[in-house]
């Protein structure tokens, strides 16, 4: 083998450069772009009209990692009910800014419930579905007009799904008179990212602040979203919102929308994120807000939740102690991080191992702040424990996983508490 002189180089995210907005509430602040971290945004899927009900999963998705929470505003009563949202939210001190997502009327909701649009902090209007023609540019208007007087930000997001139907003919026709026509999906690409530019340009036209304008292009495809949101980030530097639409349901959702927001984010793409899950039936919203998460801690973005380390298992760990001891280590971490925000600063960089065997179990467990070794089929029934590096004890009997939990207790308590 034969050495170099230079050493290889770490893989991180490129910067990126984008303008950068501010989404408020009260003294909550987020800001979105520029040299802020990519942010986790989430929706709700509760009927709107029912304020106590979308008050409960805001705080809910909130404590679970969401900066700033969707919700649907479609009809007279709910953007009457938008108000008593942010005012629940405010008796369980909640701060978190909610978004208000309009199609087709919202600029009547926003100039006929001015409670409403004060109460949101941020607009997401999408061009294709704000009317047609001059009615268009008159409906668009009146929802930047709204984001003007109270001083809100605004998503311009762009779905394939409902792209802006006579721009999409304009550049079909354009593309029929070139002597090499581009493929559909080009064209489709085309529209996408003209829409999202020309409506945010015209929105600065208006008045509207061009770091207060974020733009979206929604597309499930992978590949799709990467062709479109390489090129969108070339040509502006507006900030921008990432995630599949209709990304589906289980693994399949969760794996494309982590391929295609991984390759984005790495390349210096993105500002926010949502991960659009369909839950499966009785599965809690918020597993959206935890794989948005994971995402960005995965890849060195951010930290949100101590990460806990475990090894998938082998014919050397027929034994399941150590998975569950992983899963209760690792719920028992999510579960006390709302409390660990506010009494353990720093805590979410915590790196915690649990291993199954003695092949990899004291490197791995070495390599975390905390780690435990746990013995494997036909090894001596005992688990080193690390800490920092060293091995600091060795548990053995029924109770290594209680023992384990408060041990973690402790080190935490030691190394991020006030005293520390």
């Amino acid at each position: 083998m034969n050495p170099t002189d230079a050493p290889i180089a770490m893989a991180a995210p490129l910067a990126r450069r984008s303008r950068q907005a501010r989404i408020v509430w009260g003294s909550n602040v987020v800001t979105v772009g520029g040299d802020a971290p990519v942010r986790v945004q989430s929706m709700t899927n509760t009927d709107t009209v029912d304020a106590i009900a979308t008050a409960i999963q805001v705080k809910e998705l909130a404590q679970a990692g969401s900066e700033f929470v969707r919700i649907t505003v479609n009809t007279p009563e709910a953007a009457a009910a938008v108000p008593y949202i942010r005012e629940q939210l405010d008796r369980m001190g909640c701060d978190v800014p909610l978004v208000g997502d309009f199609h087709y009327n919202g600029h009547r909701l926003l100039t006929e419930f001015p409670d409403c649009a004060q109460a949101l902090s941020k607009y997401r209007i999408n061009p294709g579905n704000v009317g047609k023609g001059d009615k268009r540019d008159r409906q668009f208007g009146q929802m930047i007009e709204a984001a003007v007087r109270w001083d809100k930000a605004v998503r311009i997001g762009v779905n394939w799904g409902s792209l802006d139907q006579e721009l999409l003919a304009g550049l079909m026709d354009v593309n029929g008179r070139r002597s090499q026509p581009w493929d559909a999906r080009q064209v489709m690409y085309e529209a996408l990212i003209t829409s999202a530019i020309e409506s945010a340009r015209r929105a600065e036209e208006m008045g509207l602040r061009g770091e207060q304008i974020i733009l979206s292009c929604k597309v499930s495809g992978v590949q799709d979203l990467i062709a479109v949101y390489r090129e969108l980030a070339r040509r502006c530097d507006y900030a921008l919102h990432l995630g599949l639409t209709e990304a589906g349901m289980g693994t399949k959702g969760v794996v494309a929308s982590a391929t295609a927001l991984s390759i984005l984010l790495q390349e210096g793409i993105g500002d926010t994120i949502r991960v659009s899950l369909t839950p499966q039936p009785g599965e809690a919203r918020t597993q959206e807000v935890v794989v948005a998460a994971e995402i960005l801690q995965s890849l060195g973005l951010r930290a949100f939740v101590p990460s806990v380390t475990a090894c998938p298992g082998c014919g050397r760990t027929t034994s399941t102690t150590f998975q569950e001891l992983a899963k209760q280590i690792d719920d028992y971490l999510r579960a006390q991080m709302p409390v660990w925000r506010e009494r353990y600063p720093g805590v979410e960089k915590l790196k915690v191992a649990v291993m199954g065997c003695i092949v990899n179990g004291p490197g791995e467990s070495k390599h975390a702040d905390i780690g435990i070794s746990l013995p494997g089929t036909g090894e001596a029934p005992a688990a080193p424990v690390f800490i920092d590096g060293e091995k600091a004890m060795t548990l053995r009997g029924e109770n290594i996983v209680r023992e384990f939990q408060d041990i973690v207790d402790g080190y935490i308590d030691k190394r991020f508490g006030l005293g520390a």
